[in-house]
């Protein structure tokens, strides 16, 4: 009885085992692979993790000067067309009474100005400019880059106003020059307008003769 009962055991458990479902092989190409980064890549993810923590570029602050003038000084043109160009940088800038620049000027501020560029020294009054530099005698003897003198309108005696020579036009007697214009602020004009032709009262020079 004992060892019907064992035999009876023994064969229910093969059943149970034969009966129990195999699992299904796993199928590799159903893997999704990610393959280990090269050590090229993970120094470049590095240095893109690196900056991406430095702080953002401050942006350049805009010049304080509005107006630069020609800065590029070209050696092999003469001073006086150096001085010319510097001074045609200024055109437009408005008039203002003791104005030094370089937003705005008054007439011998503007004088002054454009040439301390070239390491000139001028006193920044009318007045005084007229004694300083070299006298230029007569009307032949002027050259671009003088200092020309005008007189107040009343009285033409007294030193009013002063600009610097850009042209001259020998035949006709007369010269082109630029000044810081009460009207129209740093300007161009010709010394043979009625108004400057009446209070023409002479020109000083600075540069070298040429």
């Amino acid at each position: 009885m004992r060892e019907n009962l064992i035999s009876f055991v023994v064969l229910l458990a093969l059943c149970s085992c034969a009966s129990v479902r195999r699992a299904t092989p796993i199928d590799t190409q159903d893997l999704k692979t990610y393959p280990v980064p090269s050590e090229e890549k993970k120094e470049t993810a590095q240095a893109d993790t690196e900056k991406a923590l430095l702080p953002a570029p401050t942006p350049s602050q805009p010049s304080q000067d509005p107006v630069s003038g020609s800065e590029e000084i070209n050696s092999t043109q003469a001073l006086s067309d150096q001085v010319i160009e510097y001074a045609r940088g200024f055109l437009g800038v408005p008039y203002k009474l003791g104005a030094a620049g370089p937003r705005q000027f008054d007439c011998s501020h503007f004088t002054t100005y454009v040439f301390k560029h070239f390491g000139y020294t001028l006193t920044p009054f009318t007045g005084a400019q007229i004694s300083e530099g070299r006298e230029v005698e007569s009307f032949s003897d002027l050259q671009k880059g003088d200092l020309v003198f005008f007189g107040k309108r009343g009285s033409v005696r007294d030193i009013g106003h002063v600009g610097i020579v850009v042209s001259i036009n020998y035949e006709k007697g007369s010269f082109n020059f630029i000044h810081a214009s009460v009207s129209k602020g740093v300007t161009e004009d010709v010394s043979n307008h009625p108004y400057f032709q009446m209070r023409y009262v002479g020109a000083r020079r600075v540069l070298p003769d040429e």
